[in-house]
């Protein structure tokens, strides 16, 4: 392979998600990748934190045993077994995630993978189909996950090819990743979309699994070397973590130096627990709501000092 040709790179994703108006200016493509180095308890992609590719089961979709034994035939590590209520049982511990035969017998559907390998190449042919959206609307291709730049030279190589072929690019990042990663990706994107969720380090940490420390070194090392850069920094307003006064204040502190930078909330909100079933795991925030009129009185405080 040329080594200036990027189209045979290749990387896991679990979903392209075409025509998103809340991912970067206009009208948006969304590659979303696999990997995430966050463990946020209130995460709606569940499915987005490992690299690698998973087995999910949707017990609503499953024939059960009584009518179908395809997968505990099928499967060779042991892992699918006969549970109760007519229903199979996976050993996450004993599943070595190949995928391709339980899931390819399944006639429901129920056994599902989230994750597949594709180039670079296989990608943007996908992303280019809505080229005739981007020049109207001024969108392209944004860059999702998990955190696409734990996949670096993947995530890379897909914006370098994006841009030969003219097509905007927008990077969604947590801003827990490598400097240097991230430093490239502002080189070769139009717009960086950067979380902050909560600047004390301990806090952070708590709800999340990491500190705010190199999250927000990476921030103002975004802003002194890419000060032309088009940057949204977004904070989801999750209860019992951030949603007072104090913690928003505090995201607002940083932002100061830096009025040209556009700033939201992003209320809560469940979806994508089921999900978390699918996977055989338990929705950490259970069923805990965000309360309106704490996120109204957010919302003036941000309009207040960001005007």
């Amino acid at each position: 392979m040329n080594p200036t040709d990027d189209t045979n790179g290749n990387g896991i994703i679990f979903n392209i998600q075409k025509y998103s108006v809340h991912d970067g200016p206009g009208i948006r493509t969304v590659v979303f990748l696999k990997g995430c180095p966050l463990r946020c308890e209130w995460c709606s992609n569940p499915e987005s934190q490992a690299t690698r590719i998973q087995l999910a089961y949707n017990t609503g979709r499953c024939l059960g045993l009584s009518q179908c034994v395809r997968c505990v035939e099928m499967c060779l590590s042991g892992a699918i077994s006969r549970g109760e209520d007519d229903r199979i049982v996976i050993d996450r511990a004993l599943c070595a995630e190949c995928t391709r035969d339980c899931t390819s017998v399944c006639p429901s559907n129920a056994l599902i993978t989230y994750g597949v390998r594709r180039t670079v190449r296989e990608v943007l042919r996908t992303v280019e189909q809505d080229s005739l959206f981007y020049a109207r609307s001024g969108g392209g291709m944004t860059l999702s996950g998990g955190e696409p730049l734990m996949q670096g030279d993947f995530a890379l190589a897909l914006l370098r090819e994006a841009r030969k072929r003219r097509i905007g690019t927008a990077v969604e990042t947590c801003g827990h990743v490598q400097w240097e990663t991230l430093d490239e990706a502002c080189r070769l994107t139009r717009t960086l979309l950067f979380d902050l969720k909560h600047v004390d380090p301990a806090r952070h940490e708590a709800g999340t699994g990491v500190t705010s420390t190199l999250i927000l070194e990476n921030f103002r090392r975004v802003m002194e070397h890419h000060p032309k850069l088009h940057v949204m920094v977004r904070t989801p307003v999750i209860p019992g973590f951030n949603d007072d006064e104090a913690a928003i204040s505090a995201i607002l502190d940083v932002l100061a130096p830096y009025p040209h930078v556009e700033y939201s909330l992003l209320p809560y909100h469940r979806l994508g627990t089921q999900k978390y079933h699918f996977l055989g795991r338990e929705a950490p925030m259970g069923e805990v709501k965000l309360d309106d009129k704490r996120m109204a009185s957010l919302s003036r405080l941000v309009a207040a000092r960001r005007g």
